[in-house]
């Protein structure tokens, strides 16, 4: 099961329709608390422990007190949302809270005791959450006197949905009762949450929600209390506890490393592959399909646009994600011989102040053959490719029907406008189709490139808009010859055309005079920000380093420019992106959210984190693969039997191995020297070097 979703940065949260919970007030519930409409609760601060569909907010001090956000979720619904600790009826002293992996967080504290001596602590509390809640206290006595402390733990929960916890209508919390050795609490529509303690406490007042006992501590002994959070699966609450085990991880989601002189991309390909496996959700109806979420806390819905970008981008980890993701998409495509036939449905989303919103099934109909082709040369497997293709022939027919009139694809609708990022999709998908028709002997290579190649002519004529510095594209063209003109990284999609899967540069949409002219556009102050790239430039009229969409850092736009750039010969400007994108990780502790502001980078700064955007979020856990990746340059050709590294000349960061990449299905490892030089140091058997 899914986390319910909540509407994307840009747009309001909706609130509940009529009341908002029925559940009875209980002893120390507390009232809603007041949110404005459109404003999510920020949790960057907050240390979010993911093993979807499980989910744990907390602050960094341990407690949760029910404050915002706070609590442990399955499946979107909070099963709790206080658990605070009272040793001899105070609060720990928190010293440290931090993530131990993707799915667990550990929190230090103190507290002083009568009878210490001077300012040092004689108590530790050790606290270890994981995503499903599971929570062990430890006591540690560091004094030379035996201790006996009483110990309480207070528990509530109002069993409310993530939606209603992202508008502020929660309604009080709800009255426990005693249930074996802990408290149990249900709602009036029949759902239902347990806690159980271990050692089961001396004491449980059910009323106030509070478990207790006495600890007795030797000197530099531990007292250890070990919880259980267990939801009622029949009342469709959640899963039970432990809700990573038996999650899908490394069969999807291979475990690449990477060693070297600058230890940061370590750092980031580890973190980013625990977040890819922590977002993986399974489709309810479809068990065996499992995708990514787009995002923890607010996007884990259905599979999206994101989810497939997310699995192009960590093809080198595996091509059985982007499988089950082409499955679990290729399910809601659109049937029948209307001008939709073909399409994949999907949602509107914001695109800023000046267009109209985007279709997300657009996106993801274009997307679809592209990773189909991508995965192929990975070396996907005949069966995969055999049933997905019926779906992605389908798309490529919807795109030429729609290409055909004017030779652009419109988005949202057939009144456009037409924007210059769907055209590249679209140039791509013909491009990569038509390969992938030919390679499996169907018909319509011929009709796609045909596409491609108007579309490729008249973009050039009339999205590129000339001036004394060289030129630019425009971001939309309406059918009536308007231009919008505002520069941003949207541009840096005009650069990918398929080269990660082996395409081919003398097909780019743009020639080699404007491809140059981008690169450089990308490098300037206006779009790099020091971090990575803006999706707005910063003298664009409305620029707001906080837009999503008017000027903040999208780590998947910078990802795409970099393996854009260096593919296309770029060297210089991509390791700028790329470097800028590893501090920017490195603040982050490597665990990138999917945007952040695009404030110019100052000497000693940092980057300011988007109070909107989720972390983890799959395109950028999957940006920073793809990054990565590009140092090296791989790319395959698994039907050729062949596999071609093309690094870095520059190695712009020293030496570095990647291992446990997927080629073929088998384990890849290459390594760059500081001389910029690529050696293939295993490769599935048969594999030949390429060119």
């Amino acid at each position: 099961m899914a986390l319910s979703p909540v509407p994307a940065p840009g747009r309001p949260a909706g609130h509940p329709k009529g009341p908002a919970h029925g559940h009875p007030s209980g002893v120390g519930a507390t009232p809603p608390r007041a949110v404005r409409p459109g404003e999510l609760p920020s949790v960057h601060g907050a240390l979010l422990c993911v093993a979807l569909p499980a989910l744990a907010i907390c602050a960094e001090h341990g407690q949760l007190t029910g404050d915002g956000p706070e609590g442990v979720y399955a499946a979107g619904r909070r099963l709790l949302s206080r658990c605070v600790l009272r040793v001899a009826g105070r609060e720990p002293l928190a010293l440290q809270g931090r993530m131990a992996a993707a799915d667990r967080a550990v929190f230090l504290g103190v507290l002083r005791l009568p009878g210490d001596a001077g300012p040092d602590p004689g108590l530790a509390v050790e606290r270890s959450r994981g995503a499903d809640g599971a929570e062990r206290i430890t006591l540690r006595n560091a004094t030379a006197r035996s201790l006996r402390l009483p110990v309480e733990i207070a528990l509530g929960t109002d069993l409310a949905d993530l939606g209603a916890v992202a508008s502020g209508r929660t309604g009080p919390e709800l009255t426990p009762s005693v249930h074996g050795t802990g408290l149990r609490w249900t709602a009036g529509d029949g759902r239902s949450v347990a806690v159980t303690a271990d050692p089961p406490p001396m004491d449980s007042l059910a009323a106030a929600g509070v478990l207790r006992w006495e600890a007795e501590l030797a000197p530099g002994a531990p007292f250890t209390i070990r919880l259980q959070v267990r939801g009622d699966r029949a009342a469709g609450v959640g899963a039970p506890s432990g809700g990573g085990a038996g999650r899908p991880g490394g069969h999807l989601v291979a475990e690449a490393r990477a060693e070297g002189d600058d230890p940061r991309p370590g750092e980031l390909l580890s973190a980013s592959v625990e977040d890819l496996r922590a977002l993986l959700q399974r489709d309810p109806a479809h068990p065996a399909d499992v995708h990514l979420a787009a995002g923890v806390p607010w996007r884990c819905g259905p599979v999206t646009a994101e989810a497939l970008w997310a699995a192009r981008m960590v093809l080198p980890l595996g091509t059985r994600l982007a499988a089950t993701t082409l499955r679990a998409l290729g399910r809601a495509q659109l049937q029948g011989t209307g001008p939709e036939s073909g399409r994949l449905p999907g949602p509107l989303r914001d695109a800023g102040p000046y267009l109209p919103p985007r279709c997300t099934g657009i996106e993801a109909t274009l997307a679809f053959p592209v990773v189909l082709a991508e995965a192929r040369r990975w070396g996907l497997p005949a069966a995969d490719l055999e049933e997905l293709l019926p779906v992605a022939e389908r798309c490529l027919g919807w795109l030429r029907r729609t290409a055909e009139p004017s030779g652009f694809v419109p988005d949202p609708g057939p009144a456009g406008p037409w924007r210059a990022e769907t055209q590249a999709h679209a140039h791509r998908a013909a491009l990569l189709g038509a390969d992938l028709l030919d390679a499996c002997g169907r018909p319509g290579g011929d009709a796609l490139r045909e596409v491609a190649r108007t579309l490729r002519e008249r973009f050039r004529r009339e999205f590129w808009l000339d001036d004394l510095a060289g030129g630019r594209p425009a971001v939309a063209r309406a059918p009536d010859g308007r231009t919008w003109s505002r520069l941003g990284g949207w541009a840096a999609h005009l650069l990918d055309t398929g080269l990660l899967g082996g395409g081919s540069h003398a097909q780019g949409l743009l020639d080699r005079a404007e491809t140059e002219q981008v690169a450089r556009l990308l490098a300037t102050p206006a779009l790099d920000s020091g971090w990575g790239l803006r999706g707005l430039g910063s003298k664009e009229p409305g620029h707001n380093p906080f837009g999503h969409r008017a000027g903040a850092v999208r780590v998947h736009e910078t990802a795409v420019a970099v393996a854009g750039l260096a593919a296309a010969g770029h060297e210089k400007e991509a390791a700028s992106l790329l470097r800028g994108l590893l501090d920017a990780a490195a603040a982050f502790e490597y665990r990138l959210p999917e945007m952040y502001a695009g404030e110019q980078r100052t000497a000693g700064g940092r980057p300011a984190p988007h109070p909107a955007a989720c972390r983890p979020a799959a395109v950028a856990a999957a940006g920073a693969v793809q990054t990565l990746v590009a140092l090296a340059g791989i790319r395959p050709d698994v039907p050729g039997r062949s596999v071609a590294v093309h690094p870095m000349p520059s190695a712009p960061l020293g030496a570095i191995r990647l291992s446990g990449l997927v080629v073929a299905g088998e384990p890849f490892a290459v390594r760059v020297g500081r001389l910029g030089l690529g050696m293939v140091e295993e490769a599935a058997e048969g594999l030949q070097l390429g060119v």
